[in-house]
């Protein structure tokens, strides 16, 4: 009676076995895949900095084959251009959410300024990845778009006319110059402030209460357009 009880044991055994290993993996509808295996792609990323990104480290987290990060993406560059791509979008929806609702002039400008350093403080891993040209496929079309729309929400840094949607047919030397000015002022700000290098200046400065007041004061300051 003993020995025939055995085989239904080990049946269960296997069953709680396989059930296990179903409880431990991560759900996810196929059809949200790229977007779980990107937001799993962010989470080692920022738990594991930009060293620790792999496609095999990517499927751990999603809890999904090793193979379906490169499926979607093709390599580990595709994964972190696509998520590159994302931050660019997420990047210019800040800018245009705190510039909403100002009417041109020096204070829209400044909100877009204090967007754009919102977004690397919120996401400093994330904004230090969107630099790393060499990491990403520079031709990825999305990459390619998502970068054009950040830099024409940034643009109105310098441009007093809102909302411009679509780049122009040519710039011209002068605004492109003014661009370029903006930009580096404030990913220079952003750059500076994430990495903690501001931290002494204002600790050193009378009425600064921290680093981010002091690149809230020198965005006041800014005199870009």
């Amino acid at each position: 009676m003993n020995e025939s009880r055995k085989p239904a044991a080990v049946s269960r055994s296997k069953k709680t076995q396989s059930a296990d290993v179903t409880s431990e993996q991560k759900p996810y509808h196929h059809g949200s895949l790229p977007n779980a295996l990107l937001a799993a792609a962010e989470t080692v990323l920022r738990h594991d900095g930009i060293g620790g990104l792999s496609l095999r480290s990517i499927a751990r987290e999603a809890g999904v084959s090793h193979t379906a990060p490169q499926h979607h993406f093709g390599d580990t560059a595709g994964v972190l251009s696509e998520l590159a791509a994302s931050g660019h979008l997420r990047l210019t929806e800040t800018m245009a959410k705190h510039a909403h609702g100002l009417q041109p002039g020096p204070q829209r400008r400044r909100a877009i300024a204090r967007g754009y350093v919102s977004f690397a403080v919120t996401n400093p891993d994330l904004f230090r990845l969107m630099s790393r040209a060499e990491m990403l496929d520079n031709t990825r079309p999305s990459l390619v778009e998502a970068r054009r729309a950040s830099a024409m929400a940034l643009s109105d840094v310098t441009d007093d006319t809102p909302e411009a949607t679509q780049p122009p047919p040519k710039l011209d030397a002068t605004r492109a110059v003014a661009m370029t000015a903006a930009w580096a002022y404030v990913h220079g700000l952003a750059t500076l402030l994430i990495d903690g290098r501001l931290n002494g200046l204002a600790l050193a400065a009378d009425g600064v209460e921290s680093a981010d007041a002091l690149v809230d004061a020198t965005i006041e300051q800014m005199r870009i357009g």
